[in-house]
């Protein structure tokens, strides 16, 4: 046994005082959907609803071992980081300066200052999160305080890594393979590391929109990605953590996949409707990976790291949508209307039976003989659409597929 599990372990045991274990949970549903034997550990169900309070935790409690005076501890963070220092620092007795976006949403604000209460302050700085970093850091050297990093920092790994030594201690023995979420790579590394020469096939996912793993293993070394899509904020990061990296160096590039946002919304719905259970959108990345990863896990035993479930229920409208549209069952469509009339009736003749209009706007503009029309339509097959469009091109309707334009669908949709 390692050094490095060994920690691990103290970590896992001393966390005891502030949560029980998280679960390990077979899932019957995704089990029997990849004729598999899939289990859930299920990180969304800590007190802060993320394994981020086990690297606060454990970075705190030793930074205050080695000087047991300090008393301000910093950090920066716009999701379940910034709950999980709040959290730390209460439980310690110890002032917290969090600060956030300006835009972070409100909901995450309320619930950090919750976790918290009277032993933190937020402080909102900046539109984007590297301004209120630099803000964080720049105020810590000033007043001397600890900053608590989120993902790039050995006693914040040794922290994660305690998710690894749960799992075998749940199961008895090493599973075939664990499935993971990457974002500054704290929990991947970790975990890595508590894996080692256990036989275990690893796989790492992360979002479309924030693959700095797979950017770094391609240049040998970290790098800022050009541009982040942040709708996965917990997983949505610009550039994977140094130290984390030297850990995940030696991964195979075809071990990491790289989950669509879209797609990522279709298992938070699936999930949620069928289990009850809640993830954000990158508390089930590893779930939604088990797509890409069927052929190779059946008959197999598989864990899942479903690392967080702070998801704000406004968003809801928005992720059905995006599920919808990546399942081919909803599209957006500019349609050329002729300005005569009858001719909105002849549109809809052309409907099938299952083709319902969601969305429909249209203004009648003078001297023209066509008018455009914004139109969204939901239906039950993506099949159906084809037939759609068929009738579409045997008449005198011109159309244009917006739903893949991701200007025009982001300006008009």
């Amino acid at each position: 046994m390692s050094q490095f599990f060994q920690d691990a372990r103290a970590v896992s045991d001393r966390l005891r005082a502030l949560f029980p274990a998280t679960p390990l949970l077979r899932n019957d549903h995704l089990s029997a959907k990849y004729d598999a034997d899939i289990w859930l550990k299920r990180e969304d169900l800590t007190p802060v609803r993320s394994y981020k309070i086990r690297g606060a935790f454990n970075a705190a409690q030793k930074a205050l071992a080695a000087a047991p005076e300090r008393a301000l501890f910093i950090a920066a963070s716009a999701g379940n980081h910034a709950q999980g220092v709040a959290f730390v620092c209460r439980h310690f007795g110890v002032k917290g300066v969090i600060f956030m976006p300006v835009t972070t949403p409100q909901q995450k604000i309320d619930k950090t200052r919750i976790f918290g209460g009277d032993a933190i302050e937020i402080r909102l700085i900046g539109d984007y999160f590297d301004e209120t970093l630099r803000s964080a850091q720049k105020y810590c050297a000033e007043q001397g305080g600890h900053f608590l990093a989120p993902f790039d920092d050995p006693d914040v790994i040794e922290g994660q890594a305690s998710v690894g030594v749960e799992i075998l201690d749940a199961l008895g023995a090493a599973p075939d393979m664990i499935v993971l979420p990457v974002g500054g790579g704290g929990l991947a590394s970790g975990i890595t590391r508590i894996m080692e020469g256990r036989g275990v096939d690893l796989r790492y996912v992360e979002p479309a929109g924030g693959a700095s793993l797979a950017a770094a293993l391609a240049a040998g070394a970290p790098e800022n990605l050009a541009k982040v899509d942040t709708f996965v904020d917990g997983a949505a990061v610009a550039r994977i953590g140094t130290r984390t990296f030297d850990v995940l160096r030696r991964v195979p590039a075809e071990d990491v996949l790289i989950a669509p946002e879209d797609r990522i919304c279709g298992t938070m719905l699936e999930m949620l409707n069928v289990e009850g259970i809640v993830l954000e959108p990158a508390g089930a990345l590893a779930v939604d990976a088990l797509r890409d990863l069927a052929p190779q896990i059946r008959g197999r035993r598989v864990v899942c790291v479903t690392s967080g479930g702070n998801f704000d229920f406004e968003r809801l409208p928005e992720v059905k949508e995006r599920a919808l549209r990546h399942a081919g069952v909803k599209k957006y469509l500019i349609l050329r209307m002729p300005q005569r009339p009858g001719a909105l009736r002849d549109f809809l003749e052309l409907l099938g039976p299952r083709d319902d209009i969601a969305r429909f706007e249209y203004l009648k503009k003078s001297a023209r003989n066509f008018g455009s029309v914004l139109i969204g339509i939901e239906t039950d097959d993506p099949a159906n659409f084809d037939t759609l469009f068929a009738k579409f091109e045997a008449s005198e309707f011109v159309y244009r597929d917006i739903t893949r334009d991701a200007t025009l669908a982001e300006f008009l949709i």
